[in-house]
């Protein structure tokens, strides 16, 4: 499942039926390290990148003002940063990478270089950081003093030599078949879903496919470093943006001067990334359960029951007058889960959520025909979203090897849906593609420390759904050094844009002077949403 905030374009629903939102010479150059894996064809890719980056450092970034219709206004300026398509062929097709940036807010003296931002995805674009500072977020005041902020969007993403596995409109299209399948017909229907998907995806991005891997994206985020001219990276990742990280740590962990990880994605190559999506399926249904009861306890607002059974009741009855007569003929199951998931990943969507559920339990279809269907006439949402969903696929799919037994797949499904049913057969459709992936799959990285490290930053609430707590602290026994923040009882994916003193004020310290808490810290949760 994609680690990036669902927006009503992005909920929609993938080609197989399945759920789509699903989780940086002379100054600016620093030695390739030596401590990323090796093997020839690494060793290559670590020359090309070295190669790239010189260039980069040399050419720099000629900042303008931002295309009219990025919709970034000024102050923030655009740029490119040229890439190499493979690392290996450091002077074959080049890519040009989409970049923006605002100046840091303080003096001259107080600036520490840029921080480079990624909100995950795969698939998620960076360029709207830099509004962090446009739209005065005072949880972000202090940091920016001090650094540029900078967005980017990743190989694929954007603006970015964007890549598409289907027609966008086809991609959106509803009602799409209910992701719980009644019987083995649509088992196969959905399995044909996936395979048409992968091959749509070889006939459309074909070239770009066996690229679009963590690692290249890493070498990427070397490159732009180069680029801006900073000797090392400041790093600020969330959801997958911390798999970035990661790995970025472990291929240059020389590079890096400040990192913060929100919300990890668990980096054991074990993980990635076929388990790692099982284990998504377990901790949203944890995280469906505490908003449930939240809406519950709130029943004198939202009038759907004031036990937790009670609101999974209503749940279950308007699934199955969706899948029975989609709700103005285009909301089935399929469409209420991409509406719905939203709030088991941000506590931002639980009033929104329960007041649209709340308005159809009194009778009023439209609110969640206007929430959970596709707009067919904003095209350019459209495109965005289907392209959000063919970069997510190409990264997972081709970062590692994926089980290609149907009969793995259907037992591991079967299995948890019986206990975890909200999330499990939606999110296998969206990743089955991958068993008939028609690109190379790579091994992952050997996530560890290497020589030069610093101290890594680590922010994790314990009841996250889409990348679940045993990945913070796993990422924690990896770097050592590492401090790791852990927000308790609460779940909100992404914690440093949220309202919390305790996890601000460190975030601040640590990009300010580097300096961690003599031990890991554990934080009362932000406020509750209140209706």
């Amino acid at each position: 499942m994609r680690g990036i905030r669902p927006t009503k374009r992005v909920t929609a629903l993938g080609s197989a039926g399945a759920l789509v939102t699903a989780t940086l010479i002379a100054g600016a150059m620093a030695a390739p390290s030596a401590t990323a894996d090796t093997g020839r064809g690494q060793d290559r890719e670590a020359r090309g990148a070295a190669i790239a980056a010189a260039k980069a450092a040399k050419a720099g970034i000629d900042w303008q003002d931002c295309p009219v219709d990025w919709a970034i206004a000024k102050p923030i300026q655009c740029g490119w940063v040229t890439v190499p398509l493979d690392y290996a062929r450091p002077n074959g097709k080049q890519i040009k990478l989409a970049v923006d940036r605002i100046g840091n807010t303080g003096t001259k003296a107080e600036r520490q270089g840029a921080l480079v931002y990624n909100p995950g995805g795969p698939g998620g674009s960076g360029l709207r950081f830099p509004t962090r500072v446009t739209n005065k977020n005072p949880i972000w005041a202090n940091t920016a003093k001090a650094y540029d902020f900078v967005g980017f969007d990743p190989r694929g993403v954007g603006h970015s030599a964007p890549i598409s596995c289907i027609d966008p409109q086809e991609f959106v299209k509803a009602p799409k078949a209910d992701p719980v399948p009644d019987s083995e017909a649509d088992k196969r229907a959905q399995r044909k879903l996936a395979a048409e998907y992968a091959d749509g995806c070889a006939e459309r991005s074909g070239e770009m496919l066996p690229q679009m891997t963590t690692p290249n994206t890493v070498r990427d985020l070397d490159v732009i470093r180069a680029a801006l001219g900073e000797r090392k990276l400041n790093f600020l990742g969330v959801s997958y943006g911390t798999y970035i990280g990661a790995v970025y740590g472990t291929m240059y962990p020389g590079h890096v001067r400040r990192m913060v990880v929100d919300s990890v994605v668990n980096p054991s190559r074990e993980k990635i990334w076929y388990e790692a999506n099982l284990d998504q399926d377990i901790a949203f249904e944890g995280r469906w359960k505490d908003w449930e009861d939240w809406v519950a306890k709130n029943d004198a607002t939202f009038h759907l029951g004031d036990t937790r059974a009670e609101v999974q009741d209503q749940w279950l009855k308007l699934r199955a007058t969706a899948k029975a007569n989609p709700i103005g003929g285009v909301v089935g199951p399929a469409e209420l889960i991409g509406f719905f998931q939203s709030a088991p990943y941000y506590d931002s969507s639980w009033v929104p959520v329960a007041t649209v559920f709340s308005q159809y339990v009194a009778g009023d279809t439209q609110a969640i025909v206007d929430a959970a269907a596709p707009d067919l006439s904003d095209t350019a949402g459209n495109a965005s979203a289907e392209n959000g969903n063919a970069v997510y696929t190409a990264v997972e799919c081709t970062d590692a090897k994926w089980p290609t037994s149907w009969q793995k797949w259907d037992r591991d499904n079967t299995r948890l849906h019986k206990n975890y049913p909200f999330m499990t057969w939606a999110n296998a459709w969206l990743n089955l593609p991958c068993a008939t992936w028609p690109a190379k799959q790579q091994t992952p990285v050997n996530v560890r420390t290497g020589k030069g490290l610093p101290a890594v930053l680590i922010v994790q609430s314990t009841n996250d759904a889409a990348t679940p707590y045993e990945g913070a602290v796993e990422l924690h026994k990896r770097f050592k050094g590492s401090r790791l923040i852990t927000e308790k009882d609460a779940g909100s994916h992404g914690v440093t844009g949220l309202v919390n003193p305790c996890i601000n004020e460190r975030v601040d310290t640590y990009l300010l002077t580097g300096k961690t808490d003599a031990a890991d810290v554990t934080c009362a949760p932000h406020a509750t949403p209140k209706p």
